[in-house]
């Protein structure tokens, strides 16, 4: 049935089949359960030709095509893939590989700061704000999405195993990146987002609605704390390498059944 809305956005089936399925045009079969989901640029690659991944499938665009990476490990595989920006491409992607067998997702990526966060510091989005458009395709209108409790433990016992300082947050998932104005920043920072980024959300409804488990954690990049004078700082690109290895790592601790593996 299609919940109707004035407001195109709002609308809503929740029943209809697709015409197009994620897979329609892929022949590599199943994937690996677990996926390493990484905004990381050129580490992503580097680190996948310096540990003999395999390449099993080539997502197409009409841009560039995405390298679907798997690590063949001692004990499991992991699917790694850089995904592209934005919250309708990434989901796109991630859709595709849900429905190919990936079902415990780890994304990992930056993530501008609303309040003051020093760069290069690991947050770990407890519940997104849905101010993107792609996260209603996939679930009905709400003002947030809670994010799954699993990952987020796997996460957090990860960065004290390693003894990573980490913040628990809510993010602001928006697909405007120039229209984060100088209000607008103040209103989310005053409904407790204390960062800001492009997918979380989109990302997030697209497992629930697949029925795959998804947790995603973020390290600080730009600041947009004051509002007066944006600060690029340096993008949090030194945390890139540190950033997919610790990503790795969550998913080797992430068991079958949700719970973290232990020694």
């Amino acid at each position: 049935m299609i919940v109707k809305n004035e407001i195109p956005i709002l609308e809503y089936d929740d029943s209809s089949p697709e015409i197009i399925p994620p897979d329609h045009d892929w022949t590599a079969g199943r994937l690996p359960e677990k996926c390493l989901f990484a905004f990381l640029g050129d580490i992503v690659h580097k680190y996948a030709k310096e540990q003999n991944a395999e390449v099993v499938e080539i997502f197409q665009t009409v841009s560039y095509d995405i390298e679907i990476y798997v690590l063949h490990e001692e004990k499991e595989d992991i699917c790694l893939v850089q995904s592209p920006i934005g919250a309708a491409a990434s989901a796109q992607v991630l859709d595709t590989l849900i429905s190919c067998g990936c079902k415990k997702i780890i994304a990992v990526g930056s993530c501008g700061v609303l309040a003051d966060l020093e760069e290069n510091a690991f947050m770990v989005p407890t519940k997104a704000l849905r101010a993107e458009g792609t996260s209603y395709h996939y679930l009905p209108a709400s003002r947030y999405i809670e994010l799954d409790e699993e990952p987020i433990a796997v996460m957090e016992e990860t960065f004290r195993k390693h003894n990573l300082p980490f913040v628990t947050c809510i993010t602001w998932s928006t697909d405007g990146f120039f229209r984060e104005t100088k209000d607008m920043v103040r209103y989310r920072l005053e409904e407790g987002c204390s960062v800001v980024e492009m997918e979380c959300a989109a990302l997030a409804a697209c497992s629930r609605k697949r029925g795959a488990k998804f947790g995603q954690f973020l390290f600080t990049a730009d600041t947009l704390a004051n509002v007066h004078e944006y600060d690029a700082r340096d993008f949090g690109v030194g945390s890139h390498e540190k950033a997919l290895l610790l990503g790795l790592d969550i998913l080797r601790n992430y068991s079958l059944n949700g719970s973290i593996c232990k020694d």
